[in-house]
């Protein structure tokens, strides 16, 4: 199995690469650029307030408890690294819109 460039395995967790886009007119998922998946959402990049936009929006997507999704590195940049617990690769690229 291929996994798209910005998904990888890791102790048992899928690691992804994205761009956030905070301030956006609605969150979505908006393709690759890269390695990376480009995100959307509405909430500004002030306190906190997009990346909790952002593991809300994913762990939705996903169809997973918010539990599930930490992020695990870039909290002040607009690229991340959010670790998905719970889910195998395959399917988190399936939902996440990308054949697996």
């Amino acid at each position: 199995m291929s996994l798209p460039g910005f998904l990888s395995v890791q102790d048992e967790a899928v690691l992804l690469s994205i761009k956030v886009q905070p301030r956006a007119r609605r969150n979505e998922l908006a393709g690759t650029l890269g390695r990376e998946l480009k995100v959307r959402v509405t909430a500004p990049p002030v306190d906190s307030a997009a990346n909790g936009a952002v593991v809300e929006f994913l762990a939705e997507t996903l169809r997973i408890p918010k539990r599930q999704v930490t992020l695990v590195r870039g909290q002040t940049s607009t690229h991340k690294v959010i670790r998905i617990d719970g889910l195998d690769a395959a399917t988190a690229a399936e939902r996440l819109g990308q054949p697996g």
